[in-house]
């Protein structure tokens, strides 16, 4: 029986929680039902690559140097527009499915030319709020709700996420479906054998308390946050550290605003690390401190192993981190309320525990790779029934 063929298109392998997903798709639809192609640009500077991880994978992206992860319209776009257009062509997909904001509006402008018979948009949270100017903004929202009209289904990966659409006029409700996203959890789940490592390696011992923030140095992250209430908490207890994993652009301005704060020595700055079930395990708590988000691979795999999450109340965290039971919610951009938010977690242990253990089951339950690929490979099957499409 011939294959579905899915061409799968994202801005860039960043690292990052959309490239994790797209490559797993490719990786682990079932190959005997599923051909993928996986079509990527080129990342930005500072934001590190997951190319090796889809080598691990046995996936070999396309890659397209004129797609560029940006909201603005130039004039490669129509270059990476015409690529795409004749990617598909050679491929000739049954579905193209579109990840992130600039791939999704020349995949599924390309895939419509193309007449491909099944389009897909995945939305891993979106760039309607937090991130441009009010009329950036307002252009963003009326380019999105044309490029919903091309798509036979577009994808949130949280409710909250599918509710900012419908608020923002993206699409109707009925045409949006949820599925959470998923991962291979195990290195995280069994992270317990390597608690304390970490804190080794950076010269702690077992007493230090560790709160830690893991992902891309970017304005919408807001790690000046996460360091305002960093530096409070160090000021009322001076057995607590704090690591910033990742990197990006603002990373020399975040290392000098440590150094005028002051504390400089109790803060340690990572990079990329590929070995997270390792730092996670020596964590006591995860910051996620974002202005806007979807829904941040850092606190599923922190909550994975077992460590609460202390997050901004924005984009999908309602949906991930359960007040009280696996963290803490905070308003956004308040360093009081983070910081006092970690601290009631750090002074009480057995608060602490409890959540670890609660967290620890909620995310084994919803957020597994096998879930994941059964939700997608159940969309596409009746999305294909409904377009009569045969293969």
């Amino acid at each position: 029986m011939p294959r579905v063929r899915v061409l799968r298109v994202i801005a860039r392998l960043n690292m990052g929680g959309p490239a994790i997903h797209v490559v797993n798709l490719n990786a682990h639809l079932p190959a005997d039902r599923y051909e993928s192609l996986l079509v990527t640009g080129k990342e930005n500077p500072g934001e590190g690559s997951m190319h090796g991880f889809a080598r691990e994978h046995g996936v070999r992206p396309v890659v397209v140097p004129e797609v560029v992860g940006e909201a603005s319209l130039k004039p490669r776009d129509v270059v990476a527009l015409a690529k795409v257009y004749r990617l598909i062509r050679r491929f000739r997909p049954h579905i193209v499915h579109t990840h992130t904001a600039k791939a999704g509006f020349i995949g599924r402008i390309a895939a419509r030319l193309a007449g491909v018979p099944v389009i897909v948009h995945t939305y891993h949270g979106h760039v309607l709020h937090g991130y441009y100017s009010p009329v950036k903004s307002w252009l963003l929202r009326r380019m999105e709700r044309m490029l919903a009209r091309l798509s036979d289904r577009l994808i949130a990966v949280s409710e909250q996420v599918k509710n900012d659409l419908v608020r923002y006029g993206v699409a109707p409700a009925a045409k949006i479906a949820v599925v959470p996203l998923g991962f291979e959890l195990t290195p995280f789940l069994t992270s317990e054998r390597f608690k304390g490592a970490f804190k080794e390696e950076l010269g702690l011992d077992s007493s230090t308390k560790l709160v830690g923030i893991v992902g891309r140095i970017f304005p919408v992250k807001n790690h000046r946050l996460f360091l305002d209430a960093a530096v409070r908490l160090a000021r009322e207890d001076e057995r607590v550290h704090f690591v910033v994993v990742g990197d990006g652009i603002l990373r020399p301005e975040m290392e000098r605003y440590v150094r005028e704060l002051g504390f400089g020595s109790r803060v340690h700055f990572t990079g990329w690390r590929r070995d997270l079930s390792r730092i996670y395990a020596s964590l006591d708590v995860l910051v996620v401190s974002s202005d806007n988000e979807g829904t941040p691979v850092s606190a599923i795999e922190a909550m994975a192993s077992g460590v609460p999450v202390v997050a901004t109340r924005v984009g999908g965290l309602p949906d991930l981190v359960i007040n009280g039971m696996t963290g803490y919610l905070v308003p956004p951009r308040d360093p009081d309320a983070l910081a006092a938010a970690v601290a009631r977690i750090l002074q009480d242990s057995q608060t602490a525990i409890r959540m670890g253990v609660v967290t620890r089951e909620y995310v084994r339950e919803r957020y597994t790779l096998e879930r994941l690929i059964a939700d997608v490979d159940q969309l596409y099957q009746d999305l294909l029934f409904a377009k009569g499409v045969r293969t």
